[in-house]
């Protein structure tokens, strides 16, 4: 089972410390342990940790993990938030099956206990620290599957914080779509006077237009002057469709909440994935460039034009095992650091302002830019 979860005299701080979240990820074959139906289109998956890598899957909540398996012959890998807390005693993400999604259809279908999965180390920058002594207003808006990471902060947080309160403004289609309702019931009861939870409705009515369609600019502008401060608020988490995503964040900037406070996680994005745009491409001269990859204090060299594959697809054809997942700019799995040289990145949806600003990069959107580049996925 998971040892590392089950020493609970620990200080429950050091349980929420993962100073390594941000170190090259590596995967490691689990043994799934349990396979819960959630919703009719959602399960949950835990999995047995050996002893031997207990310190490796200490995670911070909010974190994620990438799983790959082999379906059709073929590698899938998929990015899931873990929705246990640090200390509850397990490892557990959740599913939810997608039209044609391959590796949540195969999940939801066929995964069962005893089952092998190559599950790669937790990952992910959206999560916060928590200290015991501090008393502070956590607000939450979640779509669909987007309540996960969300479950593991809100268990976290009221539990290491006994002074905090956290409230939660939950959208889904029907009561009958909600996943971890009982759960979240139970944790209503546990917390009565801490924990705060509004479910909106798209297609069941609840007798207010507050509660029913779907969270968006003008419902977070309502929420806002009904159920919480803005200026109150330490820190705010938001996870679900972009487009939520985006009404939500950029209403919170309307009401003067500062961007640090604002922390978001998009599983998916709408915008179509492009090469190199055709005005960069016309103001930029190609160039050949020297790219040394280091993993795990290892390098690997090749050569790549500034106009062909990214580092991340040029290094994994140079044999090198770097981690990746989504390839599409929206999980940090492939997060390294520029060393020396500069690289061009085509989108980012992971990275935040500060880790660009200190060289970090998404090497699954990148290319060089000049004749030499240095790229440290230890950093």
């Amino acid at each position: 089972m998971l040892k590392f979860f089950s020493k609970k005299k620990q200080n429950k701080e050091s349980l929420m410390s993962n100073d390594d979240q941000h170190k090259a990820a590596h995967l490691h074959s689990l043994v799934v342990s349990d396979v819960r139906r959630e919703t009719e289109d959602t399960v949950s998956v835990a999995f047995d940790l050996p002893s031997n890598l207990e310190s490796l899957y200490h995670f911070k909540p909010g974190q994620y993990l990438t799983l790959r398996t082999y379906l059709n012959g073929e590698e899938v890998r998929r990015s899931y938030s873990i929705c246990s807390s640090p200390l509850e005693g397990e490892l557990r993400v959740a599913i939810k099956k997608v039209e044609n999604g391959l590796f949540s259809t195969f999940a939801n279908q066929e995964l069962k206990i005893g089952d092998t999965l190559d599950v790669m180390t937790p990952l992910g920058n959206f999560t916060c620290d928590i200290h015991e002594n501090e008393k502070k207003k956590y607000v939450a808006f979640a779509a669909g599957s987007g309540i996960t990471p969300v479950m593991s902060l809100i268990k976290s947080t009221l539990e290491v914080e006994p002074e905090s309160t956290f409230t939660l403004f939950y959208g889904n289609k029907t009561g009958k779509t909600i996943i971890f309702k009982s759960e979240l019931e139970d944790l209503k009861d546990k917390y009565l006077n801490r924990l705060e939870i509004h479910h909106v409705l798209s297609r069941e009515d609840q007798g207010t237009d507050y509660l029913k369609g779907r969270i968006d600019a003008d419902k977070v502008s309502a929420f806002a002057g009904r159920f919480f401060e803005p200026a109150e608020v330490n820190h705010f988490f938001i996870c679900g469709p972009e487009e939520m995503i985006n009404a939500a964040k950029d209403t919170l900037a309307n009401l003067g909440v500062a961007k640090e406070k604002v922390h978001f996680e998009l599983f998916t994005t709408s915008t179509p994935k492009a090469t190199k745009s055709e005005a960069t491409q016309s103001k930029t001269n190609e160039v050949l460039s020297q790219v040394t990859v280091v993993l795990d204090g290892e390098e690997t060299h090749f050569d790549i034009s500034s106009k062909g594959n990214t580092i991340l697809d040029a290094a994994l054809d140079a044999g090198a095992d770097v981690p990746y997942a989504c390839k599409g700019a929206v999980c940090c799995t492939c997060r390294a650091k520029v060393l020396e040289g500069t690289v061009e990145m085509e989108m980012n949806y992971a990275l935040v302002d500060e880790e660009v600003a200190d060289g970090y990069i998404l090497t699954c959107q990148s290319h060089p830019t000049s004749e030499k580049v240095v790229v440290s996925f230890d950093e």
